[in-house]
């Protein structure tokens, strides 16, 4: 078993930079998502991309009324990455 366990007395040693991949040049963009419908579908939406791991339910902003009586809408602003 012991051949196994990492001898504690060696420093480990950084890898050389030449031996790291580069990852292609990547951009961020900010982007707005709008999700406009009853309170229970616009909450629904919102819980379904907490879930996803894409944003958490307190990124979102409020509930707000649209010109319509029954939707509400609540925006999500992020930044992503882009190749």
């Amino acid at each position: 078993m012991a051949e196994f366990l990492p001898n504690t007395h060696e420093t480990p040693t950084p890898p050389n930079s030449d031996d790291i991949p580069t990852q292609p040049h990547r951009k961020r963009e900010r982007i707005k998502m709008i999700v406009i419908g009853s309170p229970k579908a616009v909450n629904s939406v919102i819980r379904k991309q907490y879930v996803l791991g894409f944003a958490n339910a307190t990124e979102w902003s409020p509930l707000q009324p649209t010109s319509n009586s029954d939707e509400v809408m609540s925006v999500l602003r992020r930044q992503i990455l882009i190749d």
